[in-house]
């Protein structure tokens, strides 16, 4: 499936299993919001104003976003903004696939295929926090089949690899 976001970071790398290729977790953020706002109304679902907000702040975002910077970013908006309200809007859009969570730096990336649902791993720089989604079907369908030999009911996958990327190395 080509990518809806027209994203000008792919990197090309569709290689064989391949199902997106590789790359960085940046696109055109309007173009991304309308297309979970079009898969919202496709599904049924209620994409309410203070969800499209937080939405859209992770869109714009150039790094992983904490939920306390949305939220903080959000008092500046709305008056009685807590978190519970912001949780409450992640929850959302990390339950229907439109943004993922980084487990392991509690932070949050917009999704650069929110039409499905998938297991994607990240290259998180330790440097400069940019976070790359590798869209690989291999890479799930390896854990998940290393996972049944074990005997173990996989449920979710977050596969995190922390180091230094690119740009930083060269630096």
């Amino acid at each position: 499936m080509s990518d809806p976001h027209n994203d000008s970071h792919d990197h090309g790398r569709h290689d064989a299993g391949h199902k997106h290729g590789l790359h960085e977790h940046r696109h055109d953020g309007e173009s991304f919001v309308r297309t979970v706002a079009a898969a919202c109304e496709a599904r049924g679902l209620r994409l309410t104003p203070l969800r499209l907000r937080v939405l859209e702040m992770i869109a714009a975002a150039d790094k992983p976003v904490k939920a306390y910077d949305l939220l903080d970013r959000l008092k500046d908006e709305r008056a009685g903004a807590a978190p519970p309200t912001v949780y409450r809007a992640l929850d959302f859009l990390l339950e229907n696939s439109f943004i993922h969570k980084l487990e392991s730096i509690n932070a949050y990336v917009s999704c650069h295929h929110p039409e499905e649902a998938h297991q994607v791993p990240f290259l998180i720089c330790d440097v400069c926090a940019s976070a790359t989604e590798i869209c690989d079907d291999g890479v799930a369908a390896l854990l998940t089949r290393q996972a049944r030999e074990h005997g173990f009911k996989p449920r979710a996958q977050t596969l995190e690899v922390h180091g230094t990327c690119a740009g930083c190395t060269k630096a």
